[in-house]
């Protein structure tokens, strides 16, 4: 069955898990939707906050991210609502090169509201494609429905 998503329903939980609707979606972009500032830099890493533009249609109010000088990969990213509210953490870890990519392989999602306590959500990636070429008829109502059987 294939269901529309509206916007009211992106922060929603995504199939029961600690990631959201807007995680699988990604329709926001870091570049385009955010100002970007620097809180602190050590040997290992940058901390940088941000912030949403006025006009930017985006579901958090604050993003902090941590990044490592090494790989320039997010190691922790903390999600904050519009009140400044930390709503969860992501943290990835364990980095692997994958076709030519290092690419963090573990992801752990950590709700940090009242309701979600002691839950988490844990990925693990064991293989992954980058750069490959998908045909636009790959996601068709029709295409979506014969492979989701």
């Amino acid at each position: 069955k294939i269901i529309k998503i509206p916007a009211s329903m992106m922060l929603q939980s995504w199939m029961g898990s600690d990631i959201t609707n807007d995680d699988m979606v990604r329709e926001s972009s870091i570049n385009d939707d955010y100002t970007k500032k620097l809180l602190k830099e050590d040997r290992d890493s940058y901390k940088i906050e941000l912030i949403p533009h006025e006009d930017s249609t985006v579901v958090w109010g604050k993003i902090i991210m941590n990044v490592s000088k090494e790989f320039f990969l997010p190691t922790i990213v903390e999600y904050f609502d519009e009140d400044a509210v930390l709503v969860r953490t992501i943290s990835y870890e364990k980095v692997k090169k994958i076709d030519e990519k290092f690419y963090p392989t573990l992801w752990e999602v950590t709700p940090k509201t009242k309701e979600k306590k002691g839950h988490k959500t844990i990925i693990i990636v064991e293989k992954a494609k980058f750069d490959k070429e998908i045909s636009n008829s790959y996601f068709t109502k029709r295409a979506l429905k014969r492979y989701s059987r």
